[in-house]
């Protein structure tokens, strides 16, 4: 998949104004400050597809981007974050919840988590729900280049470790968009899910 093709379709409160439930999505999900957009612009080698901010938790919106005919990036709301108003934070959950229980087009989900603080409870939550849906996670420990080489693959180690407890398709990756590390497993996880080897091929 030619990932620089990514281009933005639209912005939707619910699933409801999203385009058309065919062909294939991948989701982007993670806490406000996790560096979703970063991740997104460094795949796509864009840098202003997805918009970064400074203060966590601007993406208030499902943002769909288009990679190629019925392939799309969907990048959810980010969540957990304090600042946010009650009543905000409880309407971007709802979307989000709505779009992962009903969303027959989506075929994987990127949960990204700063690799100093993985595998908090919203995180876990989420990873739970798509395994019990049957939906495979690639779990990217991002800002992953904050950390010496070495703790940085322990750390990774550890929560592949930890991953097993999900008891379902769950990949763990460290990743950083400044760095350019783990780019490319992103990548190839996400070929895999756009690209399915025919079973009969």
């Amino acid at each position: 998949m030619n990932y620089n093709l990514a281009h933005f379709i639209t912005s939707a409160p619910d699933i409801r104004q999203m385009p058309e439930d065919i062909g294939i999505e991948v989701a982007f999900a993670g806490r406000s400050n996790a560096g979703k957009s970063s991740a997104l612009n460094a795949l796509t080698r864009q840098n202003h597809l997805a918009r970064t901010s400074k203060t966590p938790g601007r993406t208030q919106l499902i943002n769909v981007f288009e990679l190629a005919e019925q392939k799309r990036i969907i990048d959810l709301p980010g969540y957990g974050y304090a600042k946010v108003p009650e009543d905000m934070k409880k309407k971007w959950q709802a979307a989000l919840g709505e779009y992962l229980q009903k969303r027959k087009s989506l075929k994987g989900l990127v949960v990204l988590m700063d690799i100093r603080h993985p595998f908090k409870e919203l995180d876990q939550d989420l990873i739970f729900w798509a395994v019990d849906s049957g939906l495979p996670v690639l779990c990217l420990l991002t800002k992953a280049d904050k950390l010496k080489q070495g703790l940085r693959k322990s750390t990774v180690l550890k929560m592949r470790k930890e991953a097993k407890n999900f008891e379902g398709d769950v990949t763990v990756e460290a990743f950083s968009s400044t760095k350019g590390f783990g780019l490319d497993q992103l990548r190839a996880k996400l070929d895999s899910w756009y690209l399915p080897v025919e079973e009969n091929a």
